[in-house]
């Protein structure tokens, strides 16, 4: 058993653990005003669902909110993205230019955002690890436990990258995910391994790209690993995922889960609601159960919202769309 195999089996252990002592009451607990008493459970014969928070880019999504909707939802795992660093104070950015910018508009604003890359770099280098225990408490005493932090940092500076790991082991996750591209996966494993950890890497279409390689994205670093996007691997390649869920899963620790159209759909890639796309949800959750491997199954929120709903509604529904096909 390698010592990253070992990493991962200590936190779902260390997971576990924390959940079952868990003993007091959420309705004490300070979280955006939740008043239950239950502790969220998502993990459904065997199986470990839960979401990304990207899901509720759309509506207020402070530290604490998420942890409200989440709580509500009945979730106890998650991929954290960008309500980490926002949430404790990050610089912002400039935002995004116009289509119709200017020339010198376009240089201001390329100004712009080297200084706020310059400025987020030094916030983060000084930002002291309490603040990320400071948010572990709090969400482990509620009952959710933090599995991955999404900071994307394979552009960063070395020293950025050491923070983003140590900020993640900090949180209690086993990994840092990216995007599968050459850069991030050549640079990402080498930190991983130093702090023990994963470099998970997300896919859009890449497997739809004749000169994608797996294989290699894997080998170039014991670390790697691959946060497997069913949704858009059915709309890219047309493929069942499940043949590529067997001969990784021992290297896929998470799924994205998402309904698109398939591939062959004359209108291909395309998000829907669960249930009215075709991606097969319940096929790849049926074999993960079977199989009892430890894959989490992650919620990722893309389609558009219906009207006279909003994101956290749409999140409920979609867990319990999952929880059904398990149960």
């Amino acid at each position: 058993m390698t010592k990253l195999t070992q990493t991962r089996r200590k936190f779902l252990g260390n997971a576990a653990t924390a959940a079952a002592v868990s003993v007091v009451p959420f309705n004490i607990i300070s979280c955006a005003g939740s008043s239950s008493s239950k502790m969220p459970n998502s993990k459904v014969n065997g199986v470990q669902l839960g979401l990304t928070t990207y899901s509720y880019r759309s509506v207020p999504h402070s530290i604490d909110e998420v942890l409200d909707y989440v709580v509500k939802a009945g979730v106890n795992a998650l991929e954290m993205r960008r309500v980490l660093e926002e949430g404790l104070g990050i610089p912002e950015g400039p935002g995004r230019l116009s289509r119709d910018a200017s020339d010198e508009e376009k240089t201001e604003h390329a100004k712009a955002v080297e200084a706020a890359k310059e400025a987020q770099k030094e916030w983060r280098l000084s930002l002291p690890m309490s603040k990320y225990e400071e948010v572990r408490k709090k969400y482990n005493s509620a009952g959710v436990n933090m599995h991955i932090a999404k900071f994307a940092p394979s552009s960063w500076s070395d020293a950025e990258i050491d923070y983003a790991y140590k900020a993640a082991n900090t949180l209690g996750a086993y990994g840092i995910t990216d995007e599968a591209r050459e850069s991030a996966w050549t640079r990402m494993g080498k930190f991983a391994e130093k702090h023990n950890s994963l470099a998970i890497f997300h896919n859009h279409a890449q497997f739809a790209e004749p000169d994608f390689d797996l294989d290699a994205m894997l080998a170039a670093s014991p670390a790697n690993r691959l946060n497997l996007d069913i949704g858009h691997y059915v709309g890219t390649t047309g493929k069942h995922p499940n043949e590529l869920i067997e001969k990784y899963h021992d290297q896929i620790p998470m799924l994205h889960i998402k309904d698109k159209t398939n591939a062959s759909n004359p209108d291909p890639n395309s998000n829907r609601e669960f249930g009215k796309g075709e991606t097969p949800i319940a096929d790849v959750l049926g074999l993960i159960k079977e199989e009892q491997w430890n894959i989490d199954c992650f919620l990722e929120l893309e389609y558009k919202i219906p009207e006279g709903s909003d994101a956290v509604k749409e999140v409920e529904k979609c867990i319990e769309y999952m929880r059904n096909i398990l149960e």
